[in-house]
């Protein structure tokens, strides 16, 4: 099979810088969380969330799903790791590949979960809000499949076939250096899906966790066609590679979800942060001020009430009575003033 052109595969899956190791794949695992929480969180200011929330919650979500993600490796995998001649410790070596998605997004989401309520968020308005992101990290994370030669297709001439080193190919096709990329039809798909979630976002105004399982929905049919094209060793049930199953089911589950929530929340949340407990006490509930404002009345009714008595006890003392009860009057309006004054600069500290 001659190629006539071809994508080349890296050297190494490493760039050493100085003493450092700088792996390619836990590289491009980096570039997609930080896209993720930066096009996350601008999607969540927008929605009326506050800056940082994003960024908070994923100190939560991310470890989570980097341990799903290597979980369902495994799991789905075990004789990579646990057959003859292989070394259980392997399992933890994460930057030499093996994340699952269906994994990541499950136990991902459970991280969210925890730091969503913790700060009284609503798990599916966060959910919508990041999407775009996720499957943009998505789009970057397979790239480190092209940094580590794996998870290729069937061999193929075309012009952007992807060449193998020998090392890496297939036992059954030792001698076929070009096969399809399809970590870049991966990666292209999520770009194109991320698309599709702003859009349809902008457009339906979708709420309640629906442009979540938009992009859910959509990445599963693309990863189906795109599963079916690979070579590497999987599972396979009824004929059928395990991963391809898996996406049907999350598939539908993720039509379903659409189908419940538009009937019964149809919309876009109208508020997805809780005001900060800080803003409300400095604040009041009336607005800015309102708590001082409220004392100050009180204390100016204080005053108010101690000048309104002297003149019912100079009408029943007399002038000379009345003239002390003025006096006695002036004293006791200042000293309530005082007391006044005291209350306002209390309720501001």
């Amino acid at each position: 099979m001659e190629t006539l052109a071809f994508i080349p595969s890296p050297s190494a899956g490493e760039i050493h810088l100085g003493p450092l190791p700088l792996r390619g794949y836990a590289l491009c695992i980096i570039l997609g969380v930080f896209v993720a929480v930066w096009l996350g969180g601008r999607r969540w200011v927008a929605r009326g969330g506050q800056p940082g929330t994003v960024a908070d919650i994923a100190v939560w979500a991310v470890p989570f799903g980097l341990v799903g993600g290597r979980l369902y490796h495994v799991v789905t995998d075990y004789q990579l790791y646990f057959g003859e001649g292989r070394n259980w410790v392997d399992a933890f070596r994460i930057w030499d590949g093996g994340l699952g998605i269906w994994g990541a997004i499950a136990l991902g989401a459970l991280g969210a979960w925890i730091g969503c309520r913790r700060r009284g968020i609503p798990l599916p308005a966060y959910a919508d809000a990041v999407a775009p992101g996720i499957v943009l990290a998505q789009a970057l994370g397979r790239w480190g499949n092209w940094f580590n030669q794996e998870l290729y297709g069937r061999p193929t001439d075309l012009p952007w076939a992807l060449k193998i080193d020998p090392a890496h190919r297939p036992v059954d096709t030792p001698d076929l250096a070009t096969y399809h990329p399809t970590f870049l039809y991966e990666s292209l798909w999520c770009v194109g899906v991320a698309l599709l979630v702003i859009w349809a976002d902008r457009r339906f105004k979708l709420g309640h966790g629906r442009a979540f399982a938009l992009y859910v929905a959509a990445y599963t049919v693309g990863r189906f066609w795109i599963e079916y094209m690979r070579v590497d060793d999987a599972h396979h049930v009824l004929g059928m590679r395990l991963n391809n199953w898996t996406a049907i089911v999350v598939f539908l589950a993720a039509v379903a979800c659409i189908a419940v929530s538009a009937k019964k929340r149809p919309g876009r949340e109208e508020a997805v942060e809780p005001r900060s407990a800080t803003g409300q006490d400095a604040d009041g509930p009336d607005g800015p001020g309102s708590s001082t404002g409220s004392d100050s009345g009180t204390s100016d009714g204080s005053a108010a009430a101690a000048p309104s008595d002297s003149p019912d006890s100079s009408e029943s003392s007399g002038s000379s009575d009345s003239s002390s009860g003025s006096s006695d009057s002036s004293t006791g309006s200042g000293s309530s003033g005082s007391s006044g004054s005291k209350a306002v600069d209390g309720s501001t500290a």
